[in-house]
């Protein structure tokens, strides 16, 4: 099996999806719009679901019998397949629903639990991220390669913000002040798979944030690794698929940004 080739044909259905998306923003339904688990600001719309079926339906016939994984739950999920496709088919969701240009759709294949395989694409900018394992990381056939800056204080970052309460939120947000003051600020974009995409880039130094799903990363996280960045969880482990937690850099600043995370949130 040649994952370059299926991470091509991928980027075949990545496109199409991004195209159906813009079509749809032109008269968008808000109407159409449902709040997960009755929160206002987890939000899914019908282009979340279409987008979904019709990536589960072309990347059935790229690997038959692979499993699934995906934020809609259109199709049964994965049980004990050895080759998992990941998706976010609208990662930025709130961002589309308000017509602001940052959101992405993100296909991942798992072989064993661990990326073999990742492609975003970002429509409004027309820019395909790709990689599989080995291979690099690319953006419309121009290869990444991460920064070259070594400081934090001299370093770009990303984050996600806690949506909902729990014992580390306050101490998050204190933590994000914080690095704020001794680096050259935060962006935060509001789509975990283009903050990865723009750190494997050499956009951002680094990007982390917790409560975060396997499906907003696992593209996202092998683009950057193949970058020539890191990927850990918050405790600088490897386990950031399953404990909902990731940091994210480009290898240089990683181990001061892990020692200031878990000092801030004090592991």
């Amino acid at each position: 099996m040649s994952f370059e080739k299926i991470t091509l044909e991928v980027t075949k259905l990545a496109k199409a999806a991004g195209e159906f998306m813009l079509a749809e923003l032109k008269h968008f339904d808000s109407t159409r719009i449902e709040h997960k688990y009755g929160e206002n600001f987890n939000l899914v719309s019908y282009v979340d679901k279409e987008t979904e079926t019709r990536l589960v339906e072309g990347l059935s016939g790229l690997i038959p019998g692979s499993g699934f994984i995906t934020e809609e739950g259109t199709v049964e999920q994965a049980k004990d397949q050895d080759l998992v496709w990941v998706i976010d088919p609208l990662d930025g969701t709130t961002n589309f629903l308000h017509a602001y240009p940052q959101f992405c759709t993100s296909i991942g294949l798992l072989q064993g639990g661990k990326p073999v395989a990742g492609v975003i694409y970002e429509p409004f900018r027309d820019e395909m991220y790709y990689t599989w394992k080995g291979g690099g990381a690319w953006m419309n056939k121009q290869q990444l390669v991460v920064s070259k800056v070594s400081e934090i204080r001299h370093s770009l970052l990303a984050c996600g913000f806690p949506s909902r309460q729990n014992q580390k939120t306050d101490a998050y947000m204190d933590m994000i002040l914080k690095i704020t003051r001794e680096s050259h600020g935060f962006r935060r974009i509001g789509s975990a798979a283009l903050d990865l995409a723009y750190t494997a880039r050499g956009w951002f130094e680094g990007y982390f944030e917790y409560n975060i799903n396997s499906w907003d990363i696992a593209a996202g996280v092998l683009l950057v690794e193949e970058a020539g960045g890191k990927v850990t969880d918050m405790k600088g482990g490897d386990s950031y698929l399953a404990n909902g937690e990731i940091i994210s850099s480009n290898g240089l600043v990683h181990d001061e940004l892990v020692r200031m995370i878990r000092e801030s949130l004090g592991e």
